[in-house]
């Protein structure tokens, strides 16, 4: 049986065996004229006042977005909200690339993110987290730290935050919040809602905004200093907008992921000796540090013991920025590893990801099939192969000919999940 997995920007097409199970999330159409849907949930938004009413002509206006490792289509989502708000001077703007701790984009990625016009005609920054000149204090967390975000989101006016929403393999789903929390805050603030207790509570999955503490920091931050709007889509496997939330933060979030969820998850009866997932092809697959969600998705339904198999290309290396590289060469073992992060007094930037990628090889053996150098795959403690059909025929002298194999060609796009 073949199948196409979504990988780079041209996908995978693989031979599966033909009692494969294929996990897809139901196919929804894009809307029939995006711009309309979008313009029309401006004009009538969930929780509050339509967005033009709100925007004075004279108010300092922020724009926040995701960077070029989310596919949240900002080329036609901020020319629309400019649009929208044409009685406001060009001037006036400022949009805000939200980086998190991820690296600063460069003038041609925000031209490919934005479009060429917004990059000339409208003021467009990095979000840089270490530096302490850019941010400003807005309040203590509950959760133990100095809460600080982005000055010129703070002092704006008038702040808008767009984004994506899908389910997100610790805080419940994406967009919404996140979009401020981590997007633009500081790296003290960032470093305790990505700590190893936070990121370790099984509460903090896939799918899951009851009593969830990364998502509850995210939106305990949200409410220091809130947006004044919401602009959120959810897209389908080729990035078109299936549907549009705006309004007030918190309800036109609440009513996307409800939207995903349904959309998105998928119940399955047991779990498989071997998943082979991607990464939602580009730009989510652009490194191995995304690729992990691609194989948290299928740490979900695999069994203890059993083999996942990413396909991720990482045109952008391991990434080269953080620690993530590091980290991966302090110990020799992913229960090691683990162990290392799990001690209180170890704190280091970008440990969030290398303790959900451990805790996921402890449960299973991980293959990579990508564009890296074998070499960086192994410093990974992962398993590269250039041949995914030979490696499942090579995995049947482990578990049979019968072996159950699942497929999740648009990655983390779709979440199963076995009722244990």
């Amino acid at each position: 049986m073949k199948t196409t997995l979504l990988y780079g920007k041209q996908g995978l097409a693989i031979e599966v065996p033909d009692h494969s199970v294929i996990l897809e999330p139901k196919n929804l159409p894009g809307l029939e004229n995006e711009e309309e849907a979008v313009l029309h949930a401006l004009r009538n938004p969930i929780g509050t006042a339509p967005l033009r009413d709100r925007v004075k002509k004279t108010d300092k206006v922020a724009i926040v977005i995701s960077d070029i490792t989310r596919p949240t289509p900002n080329h036609k989502l901020v020319p629309w909200l400019l649009k929208e708000l044409h009685h406001v001077p060009l001037e006036n703007f400022v949009i805000i690339n939200g980086t998190g701790t991820h690296r600063d984009q460069t003038r041609e990625e925000f031209v490919q993110m934005l479009g060429e016009w917004v990059v000339d005609n409208v003021r467009v920054i990095n979000h840089h987290c270490h530096n302490k000149e850019e941010l400003v204090k807005v309040g203590e967390s509950r959760f133990g730290c100095h809460v600080y975000l982005n000055k010129e989101y703070v002092e704006a006016d008038f702040k808008i935050v767009t984004g994506f929403i899908e389910p997100h393999f610790f805080a419940g789903f994406s967009g919404g919040p996140k979009g401020i929390m981590p997007g633009i805050a500081g790296i003290e603030t960032i470093m305790t809602f990505h700590n190893a207790r936070m990121i370790g509570d099984p509460l903090a999955t896939w799918g899951n905004m009851v009593n969830n503490p990364v998502q509850e920091m995210a939106r305990e931050v949200n409410r220091m200093c809130p947006p004044d709007f919401l602009l959120n889509v959810t897209l389908n496997r080729e990035k078109e907008i299936t549907a549009v939330f705006a309004g007030e933060l918190f309800q036109a979030h609440d009513r996307g992921c409800a939207f995903a969820k349904e959309h998105a998850m998928i119940r399955c009866e047991h779990r498989f000796d071997v998943v082979i997932t991607s990464n939602s092809g580009y730009p989510l697959d652009q490194n191995l540090y995304q690729a992990v969600k691609g194989m948290s998705a299928a740490h979900k339904i695999v069994k203890q013991g059993g083999t996942i198999i990413c396909a991720a290309e990482c045109s952008d290396g391991l990434p080269n920025h953080g620690n993530y590289a590091k980290i991966l060469q302090m110990r020799k073992t992913p229960q090691e590893i683990l162990d290392m992060i799990n001690d209180p007094s170890f704190k280091i930037f970008d440990q969030w990801q290398v303790q959900k990628q451990a805790v996921i090889q402890v449960w299973a053996d991980v293959y990579v099939y990508s564009s890296l150098p074998d070499k960086d795959v192994e410093k990974a403690m992962f398993n590269p192969t250039h041949d995914i059909e030979h490696t499942l025929e090579q995995l049947k002298e482990k578990y049979g000919e019968n072996m159950s194999v699942a497929v999740l060609p648009l990655g983390p796009l779709t979440i199963p999940y076995v009722e244990e």
